[in-house]
């Protein structure tokens, strides 16, 4: 078996136990197999499906085909986002009075990503990992988190996958968390609190451009992935294409990461044009002001970024709004970008030929059989019962 590098991520849903021994077991496991389909859908490429195990899902990435950083702790977060609004559609649809459904609402979610060396074995339909730092992450299932930090919904990221991720941990409100392991150095973690992250999505103000302010919309069906084209559009070199830029550098990152506030530098010859991100959705849409090109001072516009599934695809479409300030400047710069609309539409064109032509055939996704899934819900209820 050859040795490799790489990440690896288990998915596990909180609170399964306790759930497990005051409901009944056949509505127990529609709502287990729901949830391991929801965390099965989130396990995109180029995330590869080890296997499930009971309430778990567990997955691994090699390094030299992984995605960025910010992308991976992203999809992690948006995939809790979605598991949290799934339970709370559970409980708000349901009418069924059992114990199972009624105890829909003390689930919850946890993460453990770990960063290391590995050996991959077939067994049977899936891929069993093997290695020292394959039984680190296993062993961290069993940890002090809720003990001394008091958190029950979180991401256990440990040193060695954020050093290799480049993320500053302090700097996102990560906590420092030790834990000890016979046969193991002391294993250092930073553990992200989920909580506060579903309250801020949950009740999220979205910036947008609504229609009556739309000046002009531009789009293309690119060949990958929506997680996979967002991480393209998060690098300078990639997203540069888009904007017709010599160049793009990136300000105000908070902790490693874009997001709202931090500032996109596009280099067009000698001008330089900031764009400031107000709204920033992983994985769906991004809209960042900039200052119009115009030469009366306070016009600024709206641009956004919009990512939709279509298929196995995804439609990228960039919508610009009508400028914003005093009006003989609002008039001169909207004319400007309606002039301007083919070279948009050359672009966007341009960019999906780029990114396409970078992406090459990407790693297919794993599709896990329903059966399988039904299966492992099946075998988890019978070991807690």
């Amino acid at each position: 078996m050859a040795t490799q590098f790489g990440y690896f991520l288990i998915a596990d849903i909180t609170g399964y136990t306790q759930y497990l021994s005051e409901s009944e077991l056949d509505h127990a496991q529609k709502t287990l197999t729901a949830l391991l389909n929801l965390l099965i859908r989130h396990t995109q490429p180029p995330l590869i499906i080890s296997r499930l195990a009971g309430d778990a899902v567990i997955s691994y990435g090699l390094r030299d085909s992984f995605m960025q950083g910010q992308t991976f702790s992203e999809a992690i977060e948006d995939t809790y986002v979605d598991f949290r609004r799934a339970i709370e559609r559970m409980v708000r649809n349901t009418t069924c009075q059992c114990n199972a459904c009624r105890n829909i609402g003390s689930l919850d979610l946890k993460f453990f990503v770990h960063y290391g060396e590995f050996s991959v074995q077939k067994l049977d339909a899936h891929d069993e990992l093997v290695g020292s730092d394959v039984i680190l992450i296993h062993r961290l299932l069993k940890n002090h988190v809720t003990e001394r930090l008091g958190l029950r919904a979180y991401t256990l990221y440990t040193e060695a996958a954020l050093r290799q991720l480049g993320l500053e941990p302090e700097a996102l409100g990560f906590a420092a968390h030790e834990e000890r392991y016979e046969n193991f150095a002391p294993t250092m973690t930073w553990v992200q609190d989920m909580h506060p992250l579903w309250e801020a999505k949950r009740n999220l103000v979205q910036v947008t451009i609504p229609p009556d302010r739309e000046l002009f919309a531009v789009s293309a069906v690119i060949k990958v992935g929506r997680e996979q084209l967002w991480d393209y559009l998060i690098q300078p070199e990639h997203y540069n294409v888009l904007l017709g830029a010599t160049k793009v550098e990136i300000g105000g990152r908070q902790g490693g990461r874009v997001t709202t506030g931090s500032v996109f530098q596009c280099y067009h010859g000698d001008a330089i044009v900031p764009l400031t991100v107000l709204e920033w959705q992983p994985f769906l849409r991004i809209v960042t002001q900039y200052t119009a090109p115009v030469p009366i001072a306070g016009v600024t516009g709206l641009s956004e970024l919009r990512l939709e599934d279509f298929g196995t695809d995804t439609r990228l479409t960039q919508v610009m709004s009508k400028t914003s300030g005093p009006l003989l400047g609002r008039m001169m710069a909207d004319a400007v970008f309606r002039a301007g609309r083919g070279t948009f539409e050359r672009d966007i064109l341009k960019f999906k030929d780029y990114i396409e032509g970078v992406a090459g055939d990407g790693l297919e996704r794993v599709e896990i059989a329903a059966e399988t899934v039904g299966r492992a819900a099946r075998e988890s209820l019978v070991a807690a019962s």
